[in-house]
């Protein structure tokens, strides 16, 4: 069984048109939850270390679930789709919805199980959705004091507060798509989530991958939901928004993308995001603020 198991690599086929190397470049590993988390009462902060290439296998629950990272980024599989979200997003999953959580290059987890009652006035579907510095400090603290005695109802008003961040919360029009598992794309995304700043265009990725320039634009399209350059420049918003969320500098940043100069990223991320790196990163410094989506493009850009 490939992937030591992992239902998200087990349905690859037998075939001449996936070599070898495929199969070793997407193989994840399964990583299971730590034993005896209580059911949400209303609320149970999960806190796990994600390895590289680790995912849990697929599952629901009998409650909500907040998935996020303070740490690292998640991919979150959920109704045929699978999305990568960043430190500034979370995925809502309500109650009974089979998903599957997993990291490419490593993550800290901290997923917010949420009793049935609690969670009234929430989202009924899956969602993405920006998560304010307020709401991750009140995260890092329910997972601080889990398990304390609660002798004054310090715990309770930290269970509260996180209840009404989430119902303020803003939805996000989507995170980062990815393909799915079995798709050969999936190597192709990978690679550039690795490094962004890769040159390669379409032809040589359908070289690479054993298709043509066409097929490959095509499958694009069908299994990412827009085309291969406008999914690139995602990337690169995405990647540059986690970079200086983790005090890289703009000329740092923009080589690392693979820019030719700190202005023509500063360009692209303004016209993008409507302000420079700078301005953006001053305003997320500033409390009170919501998180803005990493994911918004302009119209007329695809």
């Amino acid at each position: 069984m490939r992937g030591g198991g992992d239902p998200y690599f087990d349905s690859l086929p037998d075939c001449v048109e996936c070599p070898p190397k495929w199969i070793s470049e997407m193989r994840w590993q399964s990583i299971e939850a730590p034993p005896g988390v209580a059911p949400p009462r209303p609320i149970t902060v999960r806190a796990q270390s994600i390895p590289a290439r680790h995912s849990f296998p697929e599952h629901k629950h009998d409650w909500n679930q907040m998935t996020y990272a303070i740490a690292g980024v998640l991919t979150v599989a959920v109704e045929r789709r699978t999305l990568v979200i960043s430190p500034e997003q979370a995925v809502w999953l309500p109650t009974g919805l089979v998903h599957r959580v997993g990291s490419l290059l490593g993550a800290e987890f901290r997923s917010l199980w949420i009793a049935q009652e609690a969670g009234r006035g929430l989202p009924e579907s899956p969602t993405v959705f920006a998560v304010s510095p307020l709401l991750k400090t009140l995260i890092v603290e329910a997972a601080e004091i889990a398990g304390h005695e609660d002798h004054d109802g310090y715990s309770g008003r930290v269970t509260s507060l996180i209840l009404d961040q989430l119902r303020r919360a803003r939805p996000l029009p989507g995170a980062l798509p990815w393909p799915k598992g079995e798709s050969p794309l999936t190597v192709l995304c990978e690679a550039l989530y690795a490094d962004p700043a890769d040159p390669r265009g379409p032809k040589a990725w359908g070289r690479e991958l054993g298709m043509s320039e066409r097929t490959l634009a095509r499958r694009f399209e069908d299994e990412v939901g827009m085309s291969f350059s406008h999914w690139r420049r995602r990337l690169r918003l995405f990647k540059a928004i986690e970079l200086l969320g983790g005090g890289l500098d703009v000329t740092r940043t923009a080589l690392t993308l693979g820019y030719g100069s700190t202005s023509a990223f500063v360009y692209a991320f303004r016209n993008e995001m409507g302000r420079s790196p700078q301005a953006y990163m001053r305003r997320r410094s500033v409390p009170g603020e919501r998180g803005a989506t990493v994911v918004s493009v302009r119209k007329g850009q695809s």
